[in-house]
């Protein structure tokens, strides 16, 4: 595919990739609302299709994940190969381990299984295991590796706006800073909260952009 075809799909799938996962995070909050466990399978139980609905979107989300590797790659690849392709393997391990498919099932089947009478404590202990399970996850971790990899190749080859460029860098080396330290119990609140508005930022513009005008050549570098 020429460059102009890789940067539209990326556009379109920046984008998709952001409806998608908006969209599966307000079902599944919705799904799962409720205070204690029991509280939750029951509600869990009630909104069953919304659980399901997210399985499928969750689906979507990690073959936007394996789009946007490949499509970055090609746009990134003539700036520098290797890091295009350090980049490339960090969003298409976001892909894999972002697939929560069996613990959301896993859920979904204990809240049907037991709905409002789910008072044992191996199911509530199960059910709260499964329901962390997406928090465990390193798949943000490899998204914002990622993410840092092709802003980084996009601002030094002025494919896009410098200042995009460098609001891109800036969001995701924000993330590969905090969240780690999520991920460990180190960081929290107000900070955790609104980490992501940076990235939601770079990302819609860098979407319309590609849509819209593309890519420019890479800059080249030629010796002395």
């Amino acid at each position: 595919m020429t460059r102009r075809t890789n940067a539209k799909i990326a556009g379109f799938t920046f984008l998709f990739y952001i409806a998608v996962g908006i969209t599966s995070m307000i079902l599944f909050g919705k799904a799962t609302a409720g205070e204690g466990i029991a509280a939750k399978l029951a509600n869990i139980s009630q909104h069953a299709t919304y659980v399901r609905i997210t399985v499928l979107l969750t689906l979507l989300e990690a073959f936007s994940a394996l789009v946007l590797a490949v499509t970055l790659y090609a746009i990134t690849r003539d700036e520098d190969q290797d890091l295009a392709m350090l980049g490339l393997t960090c969003r298409v391990a976001e892909g894999i381990t972002g697939v929560f498919v069996a613990s959301t099932l896993g859920l979904l089947s204990l809240a049907t299984a037991n709905g409002s009478n789910a008072d044992t404590g191996t199911t509530h202990l199960l059910s709260a295991f499964l329901l962390h399970m997406g928090a465990w996850s390193p798949a943000a971790i490899f998204f914002a590796v990622g993410s840092t990899i092709f802003s980084w190749l996009l601002l030094r080859g002025r494919m896009i706006p410098v200042v995009l460029a460098w609001l891109g860098v800036f969001a995701s080396a924000l993330l590969v800073v905090i969240l780690p330290l999520q991920l460990v119990g180190l960081a929290s609140g107000w900070i955790t909260s609104f980490m992501w508005l940076p990235m939601l930022a770079f990302e819609v513009p860098l979407a319309v952009w590609l849509l819209v005008k593309g890519v420019a050549e890479p800059a080249r570098r030629h010796p002395a």
